[in-house]
């Protein structure tokens, strides 16, 4: 995944919180009162965790605080003491808590932490995101398996044009090479000069549209568009709610176009039990994309608490 995305999902990100400031600040609430001792200033690190009593932390937004609360409740679920720490900030505050101890688990985005350990690379897999994260890591951290679930830049449709064009889930981008010519797609400014956008859809795809609408990253301005037909197709996020509240149809990106953005466990070593570690794995075995995209629209728009969102899901899959 290149610098570039990196700073969009991070831009989105920022005003995905703000967006959202009541669901994370009762995520926040939600996320004190599920842990064993969530005391104090979150940045302020306290004892290091031992392999049986883990720290687990959060980025500011509301989806890792969701994923944060599945994380943690899978971890008691299997006898282990958990203290959480959420809504702490952004990566360059959590990944230095995490290098000290003072956290031992956070969702993290293999893409986005990559861009952030180095902006040059360019995998082509996941196994070689994971790799090439691995060669910048630290020494005191680890990866954990990568969830199918990513969080990443798409081509999404709104429903009336994948219904005139009898497009589903299944569909590929490459699906709209016959019938672009007659659509408008929407994005932020760059999405028109990025690879990962105008320029990577007509050279990797073969795509090129009627005309673009510059928009915002993902954000009101775009799903807006979409729903009222102002654009036919934009780049959404692809576990943004607006896609299950507008029957919006987001394509496959078969070419990997848009890179990757696996979400996955990262770890403190010594904070984490090897029970701890099979408890993560078996969560992210469980978690993909449409899981993800209906756990964030539980929240964030039907305004449920993430903790019983997460201890429901966690039950429902065997893991709680």
């Amino acid at each position: 995944m290149t610098s570039n995305t990196h700073t969009s999902r991070i831009t989105r990100k920022h005003r995905g919180a703000a967006a959202v400031a009541l669901a994370a600040a009762t995520a926040l609430l939600a996320g004190c009162s599920s842990s064993d001792d969530t005391s104090g200033d979150p940045l302020k690190g306290g004892a290091k965790a031992s392999g049986d009593s883990v720290v687990v932390g959060s980025n500011n937004f509301a989806e890792s605080i969701l994923i944060a609360d599945i994380y943690g409740e899978a971890l008691k679920a299997k006898g282990i003491k958990v203290t959480y720490k959420p809504n702490i900030g952004s990566r360059e505050t959590t990944y230095g808590l995490l290098k000290n101890g003072s956290i031992s688990v956070l969702p993290e985005y293999n893409g986005a932490l990559l861009a952030y350990l180095d902006s040059k690379a360019t995998p082509k897999s996941t196994e070689e995101t994971t790799s090439a994260i691995e060669a910048k890591l630290d020494p005191k951290l680890t990866l954990l398996e990568p969830a199918p679930a990513q969080d990443k830049d798409s081509v999404t449709v709104n429903a009336a044009t994948a219904k005139k064009y009898g497009l589903t889930g299944k569909s590929s981008i490459a699906d709209l090479k016959s019938v672009a010519k007659d659509l408008v797609i929407g994005g932020s400014p760059e999405f028109q000069t990025r690879h990962q956008g105008l320029e990577g859809l007509k050279s990797v795809y073969g795509i090129e549209f009627k005309s673009f609408k510059a928009l915002d990253a993902g954000g009101p301005l775009t799903q807006a568009a979409l729903t009222k037909d102002t654009v036919q197709a934009a780049d959404i996020f692809t576990t943004d709610p607006t896609i299950t509240k507008e029957k919006f149809v987001v394509l496959q990106d078969t070419e990997n176009l848009f890179g990757f953005a696996n979400v996955q466990p990262l770890v403190y070593k010594s904070g984490l039990s090897k029970d701890g570690v099979d408890a993560l794995n078996a969560v992210s075995a469980k978690l993909d994309t449409a899981t993800l995209l209906d756990l964030d629209t539980q929240v964030q728009s039907g305004n449920k608490d993430p903790l019983d969102v997460a201890k429901t899901w966690l039950k429902s899959v065997g893991l709680g």
